[in-house]
């Protein structure tokens, strides 16, 4: 079932039987050949409730204990210099403590990690976590792997120390290959074919660019229309690594040669359902870099929604994935 802001979102997809038919703020299509794209504002003052969206489910995997935020302060009757102190004193006391929870959180996390595990390197134990994930067939011992995989990774990873080698680690293109956020009942005439996300940095911010790649039969027979849907963001980061999300734009593009979809509304309902909602809708979240290095990358997601989701991402083309082995170990 839908929630009202995704409700709202879907409302605002219009298609006229005009060449263009524009809503201020929505979505907007035009017939043209030449463009073919949806686009919708989510930007500034502009920013209306349907850019945020439900939570979209995808596996049974534990979410675990996030990272908490930087917590405001109200000084109400304070001189602008007064409130300016306290809420530097006050987002100290809140880093602290955040870094405190981190690493309680850590040591439990840690604590739970089987031996042999905690005995592996990084490489052996990344090695099995990419082995694994293709190849998941949803039984309860297979997520609980791919927990104490990533606990393993997250607990033996030694941050990058400057924002500069940061920037050059996660630059990119990536490709999800997992998320601690379940998804629900994929629509059979909407075939998702790959899940990946941008990051373009530049110094303390930059650009992250959510693409999933799909194919639509929307007769239910033959998958004649296919293209990208783009959720574009900015982010800053403004503590340690912390990436914090704005949502910009979404755009829905189509292929060259495609058909044009008679149901675009309904196309993108489809794609909200099929796409785990931390990519969807970012909006307001913040992701933490738990363990990177060429090939692989988490983050844990932060924020008043999904707090504690994990996504599990692989550099795209830099590891070869083979969901036939039968193996795991």
């Amino acid at each position: 079932m839908y929630s009202q802001s995704a409700l709202l979102l879907l409302a605002s997809v219009v298609v006229a039987s005009s060449d263009a038919f524009v809503i201020p703020g929505t979505f907007s299509r035009s017939a043209s050949a030449s463009t073919n794209r949806h686009t919708s504002g989510c930007s500034g003052s502009d920013t209306p409730s349907h850019c945020q969206t439900m939570t979209v489910l995808r596996s049974t995997v534990p979410s675990g204990t996030g990272f908490g935020g930087v917590a405001s302060v109200q000084e109400s009757e304070a001189t602008e210099s007064t409130t300016a102190t306290a809420v530097a004193d006050k987002e100290d006391d809140s880093s602290s403590s955040s870094s405190s929870d981190q690493q309680q959180s850590q040591q439990l996390e840690s604590s739970n990690i089987p031996k042999e595990l905690q005995e592996m390197s990084a490489q052996t134990v990344k090695e099995l976590l990419v082995d694994l994930l293709p190849r998941m067939t949803g039984k309860a011992d297979e997520f609980h792997k791919v927990e104490n995989y990533i606990n393993a990774l997250e607990d033996k990873y030694e941050p990058v120390q400057t924002l500069q080698f940061l920037n050059m680690a996660m630059g990119g293109e990536w490709q999800l290959l997992f998320s601690t956020n379940r998804l629900g009942v994929p629509n059979t005439r909407l075939r998702l074919r790959e899940l990946v996300q941008r990051v373009e940095p530049k110094a303390n911010d930059g650009a992250v660019i959510n693409v999933a790649r799909w194919d639509l039969a929307e007769d239910g027979t033959v998958f004649d229309a296919s293209g990208t849907f783009s959720v574009k963001c900015d982010y800053t980061i403004n503590q340690g690594a912390r990436m914090n999300i704005d949502l910009r734009d979404h755009v829905l593009e189509l292929a060259r040669g495609s058909k044009v979809p008679q149901d675009v509304q309904g196309l993108v309902g489809m794609l909200h359902g099929a796409m785990p909602s931390e990519l969807f809708d970012p909006n307001e979240l913040a992701m933490d870099t738990t363990y990177l290095d060429g090939d692989v990358r988490i983050v844990r997601l932060t924020g008043d929604r999904l707090e504690g989701v994990r996504n599990v991402f692989i550099r795209s083309g830099s590891v070869e994935v083979d969901p036939t082995k039968k193996e795991i170990i």
